[in-house]
């Protein structure tokens, strides 16, 4: 094991603060209060400048976006199939890994992208089964037949690969960083190869406080798209009325309500730590997952589903190359325009909550794959979940598109909100009486993942906040940060609803997208320093 200890985080040794470093712990809080105060003063306004500062930074960033994901996706593939640093042990050689492939897979789909895959599995293919790209330009045709190959092409980008490289850069390097070389399990810790012991200083703790915004940012889009399904999961086997608008969104009553549930059983699994709470959430989690896929397998448009899994796979990496560094940005025709548009709602909305989702994900990924090569680590945490995000696409997705197809659904798919289009597939396939009853299935998977997305990144925060100490720490501390986030969540969505949290994070990832290129080129020189 290589030692190098040129990071030294300096902690509190007593007071509230005991274990933390007090700059990292506090300047976070201090800033998203400003932001909860500002926006909760003047919603309105405060959601229409939101809105307009995520329109410049797609229409000035959006090429950085596209380019440095394919950076980091080439990067970690790269790192995989070299023979040299694909049998680099993330930790002491020979070390043993701590959970196994089941709990580990687990674990990482939960806190990676469970949640999305309940919200998405449907509305993704939908979505671009009605217009995409190839669409805009003529290539096929919206709603129909010859469109399905291509919506599944378009879906998987945001749910492949790439995604899982942008957690597999902070992870790759935290896990090899902390458990090879034995530096704190911070985000700084990144970028030690480059910049050396100054990563102990005002530098590092800037590091750590962007990589906690962009956590706080991050999560909190996920859990705002996580509550209001699960408003309309809760509508669908109640219909209550007050749950949902006239036009069958959400009300913010219902959406505060899911929040405040999801944020306290959060803080109190945060509290019971990573071997108790999380651990069997997350097994929970993958039974109830494979459970749901099964039903949609066996009762679905199976035939259908199976030819667009196969069909996926094949059109995806043919076209990754291509759909991965092309950026749109002529906006003086009609199709450079709707292509621009169409790039900035999907690619770059979706790259930016990957990058912002990062440092929570990367960092937890690190923490359980202590013991795994980076190979295992890229097959594990990138190819196997690209995978499985494919089979809930094809099963579930699939089952939609087929009853659009046919007919049957006559368009109440397609229209409906992206909250509710699940539930409208479920209400389509079955009986009343089972269609509540799987409807209840999926709103318990959805909270118990929402509850491991957030208390994992309640943990995440505290363990950047104290100097990478990987420690239970104080309840109030949990309890804290659960209530900044539940009010940061809240006002966003007074603000402007998912609108305003969508623009919030597509600012808000923009700096750590920075740091992330840094990691990447860090993480690649001491890989390819490394000595067994």
């Amino acid at each position: 094991m290589e030692s190098n200890q040129s990071v030294s985080i300096q902690t509190e040794e007593k007071g509230f603060y005991q274990g933390f470093n007090i700059t990292v712990a506090t300047i976070p809080k201090v800033l998203i209060i400003a932001l909860i105060l500002w926006v909760g003063l003047s919603p309105e306004r405060a959601g229409e400048q939101l809105l307009a500062l995520q329109l410049w930074s797609t229409s000035s960033f959006g090429g950085w976006y596209v380019y440095v994901t394919a950076f980091f996706t080439l990067a970690c593939l790269g790192l995989a199939i070299w023979p040299r640093t694909g049998k680099v042990v993330l930790g002491v050689p020979g070390e043993a890994p701590e959970f196994s492939m089941f709990t580990w897979l687990s674990m990482m789909f939960g806190a990676g992208i469970g949640v999305g895959m309940l919200t998405y599995s449907t509305a993704e293919p939908i979505f671009h089964f009605a217009s995409n790209p190839d669409t805009i330009q003529g290539l096929s045709t919206g709603l129909d037949a010859d469109n399905v190959r291509n919506a599944y092409k378009w879906a998987l980008l945001h749910y492949g690969l790439t995604p899982w490289a942008c957690y597999g850069v902070v992870g790759i390097s935290l896990g090899y960083l902390c458990y090879s070389r034995g530096l704190p399990l911070t985000i700084r810790t990144g970028l030690q190869p480059l910049f050396g012991s100054s990563m102990s200083g005002a530098l590092g703790h800037l590091v750590d406080i962007a990589a906690i915004l962009a956590t706080l940012i991050g999560l909190g889009v996920t859990i705002g798209y996580g509550v209001s399904q699960f408003a309309s999961g809760m509508f669908n086997i109640s219909g209550m009325q007050w749950i949902v608008d006239e036009a069958g969104k959400p009300t913010l009553a219902a959406q505060v309500t899911g929040l405040v549930i999801i944020v306290g059983a959060s803080c109190l699994s945060a509290l019971s730590g990573l071997q108790r709470g999380i651990k069997w959430l997350s097994n929970i989690n993958m039974g109830l997952s494979m459970f749901l896929v099964l039903f949609f397998i066996l009762f679905g448009a199976t035939a259908f589903a199976v030819k667009s899994f196969g069909y996926a796979i094949w059109d995806y990496l043919i076209a990754l190359p291509s759909m991965s560094t092309t950026v749109w940005n002529n906006p003086d025709t009609e199709v450079g325009a709707a292509l621009q548009s169409w790039q900035g709602a999907w690619n770059i909305f979706y790259w930016a909550w990957w990058i912002a989702f990062a440092p929570f994900v990367g960092l937890f990924l690190a923490r359980v794959s202590r013991g795994r090569t980076v190979r295992e680590y890229v097959l594990g945490a990138m190819i196997i979940p690209s995978l499985i995000c494919l089979t809930w696409f094809a099963f579930v997705g699939a089952t939609a598109i087929d009853l659009e197809l046919s007919g049957v659904a006559q368009g109440a798919i397609v229209g409906a909100d992206i909250s509710s289009q699940l539930f409208k597939t479920i209400n389509l396939m079955l009986s009343p009486e089972l269609a509540i009853a799987l409807s209840v299935v999926v709103v318990t998977l959805l909270l118990t993942f929402l509850v491991t997305s957030a208390d994992s990144g309640i943990l995440i925060i505290n363990t950047l906040a104290s100097g990478g100490s990987q420690t239970q720490k104080q309840a109030a501390h949990v309890i804290i940060w659960g209530v900044i986030f539940a009010l940061l969540v809240g006002v966003l969505l007074a603000a402007g609803g998912m609108d305003a949290l969508r623009s919030a994070m597509i600012v808000g990832a923009l700096p750590f997208s920075l740091v992330m290129a840094l990691m990447t080129i860090s993480m690649i020189k001491a890989l390819l320093s490394h000595r067994d």
